[in-house]
């Protein structure tokens, strides 16, 4: 592995590979655009409890998928079909359907054990009946927690919300949440299947107004394209995979005292084979599963990306994709901001009892200007980030093959599809005095996320 590069544009002024003259910003990382140079430069090699074997097996499945991530972006660039992700979806029902049946089983087997068996196949019988109960379908339930956001509170963002989703076709929004996180997402909870629509207050402040309609846009159509993933069969199928894995895995026990160690060593080797056994085989199912979703969760989001244009114009779809590969950036800055804050001097207080007694109330004192302060520094910091770095950042996810997270496509590839279509005008557009009624909206919420972000 090479050295990592550290570069300013001070010590830097001709790239040491191609010579070319560099034209960097000091506030970034140095870079060639010609023959792409310190593009990534390599972090430091983190310790990993993982064999070499695992690592290769890891590393081959992450080219695998990769792989098959810029296949279907050259299908779809082409305009070809989409049968592939049919019969993917296909085959997942049916194994989602064999998952299904086997808790079925489970179940009607304990309900048998409990009504005909004596005592102690009456608690096994109880036993497969938690079991069950740990298996069954999770449909979720609408959270009441601070990042909560009321309707009667908000209208104007709600209002907002409605409309996208009536332009896409889909019901009102029923819930949405404010939290910290770089990143949105909606989903479908309990028995009256609300939509929850979670928004992540740095993202939403990252991006400009008609970026935030994109966003809504890409969230909400994803309850009108298809994605397979997000429907209650799958969901619930994996998760029960999931826990079918966890059950099984053999866990270590203190050894046993006296003549039984070896009968009990015995046992746990016979015990331990079978359940590395399952194990193993609930695990290669669920890669199944994700390997059969995949294809079909990627083109839905490809799909969703085409309706947020549709929605918010071409143009704000793609600044609301270019915004993601700010990230790191975002994350940075509110980690030099938290560090900032922490080692602000602070006036002496007499005593324990007495530092004890104002700790709640210094830190409130404290926050409350940096919390005012955090995303007016947000906003500006990203304006700032230069066009060579936001190619920089572009490049690098088509290098590294990075995505959102696991789910999703590349963003490059993202990107590149939408900048292939024809461009579209906005269909939904909001007033300033909108957007700055949502703005007072979530004053509370802005306030309360700052704090959590500033104080780690």
């Amino acid at each position: 592995m090479s050295t990592p590069v550290t570069t300013t544009a001070d010590s830097v002024r001709t790239c040491p590979r191609c010579a070319a003259r560099l034209d960097a910003d000091p506030r970034f990382t140095v870079w060639c655009p010609r023959c792409e140079w310190n593009l990534a430069p390599e972090p430091e090699a983190e310790p990993t409890e993982k064999s070499g074997a695992a690592r290769t097996r890891a590393v081959r499945r992450e080219q695998a998928a990769a792989d098959r991530a810029e296949q279907l972006y050259r299908e779809l660039a082409a305009g070809r079909g989409t049968a592939t992700g049919r019969r993917d979806w296909l085959a997942a029902a049916a194994v989602a359907a064999v998952v299904h049946l086997a808790t079925a089983a489970l179940f009607g087997w304990a309900l048998w054990l409990l009504v005909t068996g004596n005592t102690p196949l009456r608690c096994l019988g109880a036993a497969a009946l938690a079991v069950v109960v740990l298996l069954r379908p999770r449909l979720g339930r609408v959270p009441r927690d601070e990042h909560l956001l009321d309707r009667r509170r908000a209208p104007a963002l709600y209002g907002l919300a409605d409309r996208i989703a009536a332009q896409l076709g889909t019901g009102p929004v029923g819930v949405i949440r404010i939290d910290g996180s770089f990143n949105a997402s909606i989903g479908v909870v309990g028995l009256r299947r609300r939509t929850v629509l979670t928004l992540g207050l740095p993202l939403w402040e990252a991006l400009d107004e008609q970026q935030r309609i994109a966003l809504l846009g890409h969230e909400f159509a994803h309850r009108v394209n298809a994605d397979h993933r997000r429907g209650l069969w799958l969901s619930s199928a994996i998760g029960a995979l999931a826990h079918w894995h966890d059950l099984a895995r053999p866990r270590e026990h203190p050894g046993q005292p006296g003549g039984l160690r070896l009968l009990f060593q015995f046992a746990e080797l016979i015990s331990g084979a079978v359940l590395h056994g399952l194990a193993w085989l609930f695990w290669r199912a669920l890669l199944l599963l994700d390997r059969l979703t995949a294809r079909a969760g990627q083109q839905a989001e490809y799909h969703a990306d085409t309706l947020a244009a549709r929605t918010a114009s071409t143009e704000a779809a793609r600044g609301m994709l270019e915004t993601l590969l700010l990230g790191g950036a975002v994350g940075t800055l509110v980690t030099r901001l938290r560090a900032d804050h922490q080692n602000r001097p602070r006036a002496g207080r007499r005593g324990m009892a007495a530092r004890a007694g104002a700790a709640h109330a210094e830190a409130t004192r404290d926050l409350a200007p940096a919390s005012d302060a955090l995303w007016e520094r947000l906003r500006d910091h990203l304006a700032a980030v230069p066009p060579l770095e936001r190619e920089r950042l572009r490049r690098r996810s088509a290098l590294d093959r990075c995505a959102v997270d696991a789910t999703h496509p590349p963003t490059h590839l993202r990107l590149a599809l939408l900048e292939r279509s024809t461009p579209v005008p906005a269909a939904i557009t909001a007033t300033p005095a909108e957007f700055t009624a949502i703005t007072a909206e979530l004053a509370p919420h802005r306030e309360r996320v700052a704090r959590v972000l500033l104080a780690g």
